[in-house]
């Protein structure tokens, strides 16, 4: 059954012959029978979004079929969860209750109140924004849609604004996370001097469609560098999260969790392991865990261990002198 107030609102929308309304209902419409897996149904109602006139947004494109994405995004299946990833009390904390709106969208609803669903994540590369994303849309229980931006930016005067266009008519119709990894590729500040009138078009475009997105698209995008943001962006984002490089502690509990899932004592002090990796993002200390995690397999039954960490942080040591220049020490591996 229809939620009763999108019901009304295209009630509503025909007697006062408001084609904005009636548009936005719709397509809120179809995003709850695509949920409930009513695709012939969705489809048909999405038809009807052709003849509801100009409304600013380019022409609905047919839903997906067979796990077929549009070429403007890919649907990466989320397996992450919140509890996985190992973050700073105050963004679970954030993020927890933004997963909560959502589950409670009604009660908020009842009170003229709509969930948050704009996300900002900030950090340096390797520290969990991309896996953030996914943790999202996995408590959410909807798709992860992650955007293509070999697909969206186009060499052509205007054609990039025209396919982000197209990028956001698409979504509009379904519960997703629609993710924007590297978003200062198309969220630059307009007043580099540096950059064409053409960026400037393209984040004003972008702007526009963010602000026109319904509340059950939970749109999060990351950067590596917040500053070159443009100013505008910044306030379109009702939750704006920082991911630091892990701490010693938190580099001490990611080797705890290796622990249990290898099922054996790695030998060595865990606060050991901290000191000496850090400065690893958690990237790379995912990478010199399969280091260990590899060896340890190749060498059961017979498997040492504590021997096979020892190597693996001597050669991870070579690795960091090797990847700062003479002269450069404070240079980024």
């Amino acid at each position: 059954m229809a939620r009763a107030d999108l019901l009304l609102d295209i009630v509503r929308a025909g007697a006062r012959g408001d084609q904005m309304l009636f548009r936005k209902a719709l397509e809120a419409l179809v995003a709850e029978e695509r949920a409930k897996q009513h695709h012939v149904l969705a489809d048909r109602l999405a038809s009807h979004l052709q003849q509801t006139g100009n409304s600013g947004y380019a022409q609905p494109v047919p839903a997906r079929r067979n796990g077929q994405a549009p070429d403007l995004f890919f649907e990466a299946e989320p397996h992450r969860r919140l509890d996985d990833l190992i973050l700073p009390e105050v963004v679970v904390g954030a993020c927890r209750e933004l997963v909560e709106e959502h589950h409670r969208a009604d009660l908020l609803r009842s009170y003229n109140l709509e969930p948050r669903h704009r996300v900002l994540v900030a950090g340096p590369p390797g520290n969990g924004k991309t896996s953030l994303a996914e943790a999202l849309a996995s408590e959410l229980a909807v798709s992860l849609l992650v955007v293509r931006y070999e697909s969206v930016i186009a060499s052509y005067l205007g054609e990039t604004a025209v396919r982000l266009s197209r990028l956001f008519e698409q979504v509009r119709t379904q519960r997703c996370v629609l993710f924007f990894d590297e978003f200062d590729v198309v969220g630059k500040e307009r007043g580099d001097v540096h950059e064409t009138g053409e960026i400037k078009r393209v984040v004003s475009s972008l702007l526009l469609q963010v602000d026109a997105l319904p509340s059950y698209v939970v749109v999060v995008t990351a950067t590596n560098h917040p500053e070159l943001l443009d100013r505008a962006v910044w306030r379109r984002f009702q939750l704006r999260l920082r991911l630091p490089p892990p701490t010693p502690a938190q580099v001490q509990e990611w080797f705890r969790r290796f622990e249990e899932r290898l099922g054996v004592k790695l030998g060595v002090a865990l606060s050991a392991m901290g000191k000496r990796l850090r400065g690893l993002s958690f990237a790379e200390i995912e990478q010199f865990g399969l280091d260990v995690q590899r060896r340890y397999v190749l060498t059961l039954p017979n498997a040492d261990i504590k021997k096979i960490v020892e190597e693996r942080l001597k050669q991870w040591e070579q690795r960091f002198s090797l990847s700062k220049p003479a002269g450069n020490e404070g240079a980024d591996a």
